[in-house]
């Protein structure tokens, strides 16, 4: 069987803190139920230190079905910190809730889920781990139990189940293909099948995997669930599990799909084009800023699927995957941390921010122009590296295409920045709400300071991997 249990101990950590945390959470009082948020962290930052040690080893297999690589270590990484900063924030929206312990236990599952669906090496736990990352993030999407946030559940929930199903659908056809579940082996048996019957399968199969990453056609629950639920989790579900399955996809592309005579390519190279193009036009007239940012991930799912697309043409996709992955995770939290900080949800709501809160405001704009690609800041670097493997990889029309797009994003990014440095029209009174929310202020600052550094150390990063 290959048992390597050790190999699993991150993901061991955090199903073992959100056991905890329940467990504690149900004998706490109310008013000391915050105890399960320190238990939730706390799990967070060993499977850090672990995922760190882990990190300098060999590559393997545990159970002969879950991966051990760079591709997993880096999920592992990116997931934990960014839920880590998630549950800070969840600590001052959720305080004293009668359900707050539910709160940081189902954001952990998610995350456990999400770091499963990037390990994963064989379908039949690829699916668990699809279910395990999406039920919990339904729940949390209507936590508050307001009508808005229903309608945003209930959109997330039938999308992901309708899809779920086209996946299922998918991942039989291919075990009937093939006669194999794990992906290695599939890959190889594929190789004799007809494309056609591949195509349709991957096809399939792309349902799920697409939703979970926010991509076209699957995108529609985003905007709906980043304006519905609460700014805290609408952050948690546009960042965090976009992670795991663009690490799933790419793993899926150099596994199953590289050798194989189907379209999946042109496939993906199709609906990255659509994603990103989509997202970016979606995004040009709106005025909530939620949906602006929900609009924005799915332009950063289209660019994220471009080294998928090339992934079996070079190593230089797998870097670029995982790099974007990384800084997109952190600079995206760090711009919903603002909105959270400031709970204000219109554009013209963040007239006069400079003036009221100038750290806010930096962090801000760090951001917004870190999610453009502007040099320094980490989705610099990745989409450099984005270009890169398209234009090695001979498709310098889809790097043309990324280039255009990126431009164009940066219109609705100034419609978010210019008012910051405005006059407001109604002054509000220094010391106001931005100034009482520190957790969310030191997240956004400390976010966008990550994504800088991150730049600016990309060249040692690359080095140590």
């Amino acid at each position: 069987m290959g048992a390597n249990p050790l190999g699993l101990l991150p993901e061991i950590l955090l199903l073992a803190g959100a056991v905890a945390g329940l467990a504690a959470g149900t004998f706490a009082p109310r008013e000391r139920q915050g105890i399960v948020a320190w238990i939730c962290g706390a799990a967070l930052v060993a499977a850090l230190g672990a995922t760190a040690a882990a990190a300098g080893g060999p590559s393997g297999m545990s159970f002969a079905v879950y991966a051990s690589d760079a591709l997993t270590d880096v999920t592992r990484g990116t997931v934990s910190a960014t839920t880590l900063l998630v549950i800070v924030l969840a600590r001052g929206w959720v305080r004293n809730d009668r359900r707050e312990t539910e709160v940081y236990v189902l954001i952990l599952l998610a995350a456990l889920g999400t770091i499963i669906l990037a390990g994963a090496g064989d379908l039949l736990v690829f699916v668990a781990a699809y279910t395990l990352a999406s039920v919990p993030a339904y729940a949390l999407a209507g936590f508050g139990k307001d009508a808005h946030g229903t309608e945003a559940a209930l959109k997330y929930y039938l999308m992901g189940a309708f899809l779920g199903v086209l996946m299922l659908a998918g991942v039989t056809l291919l075990y009937g293909l093939s006669g194999a579940t794990d992906y290695l082996p599939m890959g190889e048996r594929l190789a004799y099948v007809p494309g056609a019957a591949v195509t349709c399968a991957a096809v399939l199969l792309l349902a799920g995997v697409l939703f979970k990453a926010g991509a076209v056609p699957a995108h529609f629950w985003i905007p709906d669930v980043a304006q519905g639920a609460s700014p805290v989790i609408a952050a948690f579900v546009t960042t965090v599990p976009k992670i795991g399955a663009f690490v799933a996809l790419y793993r899926m592309a150099a596994e199953i799909f590289a050798g194989v005579g189907s379209h999946w390519s042109a496939i993906i190279v199709i609906l990255a084009t659509a994603t990103m193009t989509l997202g970016n036009l979606a995004a040009f007239h709106q005025d909530n800023v939620r949906r602006l940012l929900a609009y924005s991930t799915v332009s950063q799912a289209g660019y994220l699927l471009v080294p998928v697309a090339v992934a079996g043409h070079g190593g230089l996709a797998r870097t670029a995957v995982l790099f974007y992955v990384a800084g997109y995770a952190i600079t995206n939290l760090g711009a919903f941390a603002v909105v959270v900080a400031t709970r204000r949800d219109t554009l013209a709501d963040y007239s006069g921010l400079a003036r009221r809160s100038p750290g806010l405001a930096l962090a801000l704009v760090v951001c917004l122009l870190g999610l453009v690609g502007t040099p320094p800041t980490a989705v610099f670097i990745g989409k450099v590296l984005v270009l890169t493997a398209a234009w090695d990889a001979g498709y310098g029309w889809l790097a043309v295409v990324v280039v255009v797009n990126t431009v164009a994003s940066v219109f609705y990014y100034l419609r978010w920045i210019v008012p910051v440095f405005t006059r407001a029209d109604v002054e509000r009174p220094a010391g106001g709400e931005e100034a009482g929310e520190a957790a969310p202020t030191g997240i956004a600052c400390l976010a966008a300071v990550i994504s800088v550094l991150l730049g600016c150390a990309s060249g040692i990063v690359f080095a140590l991997g």
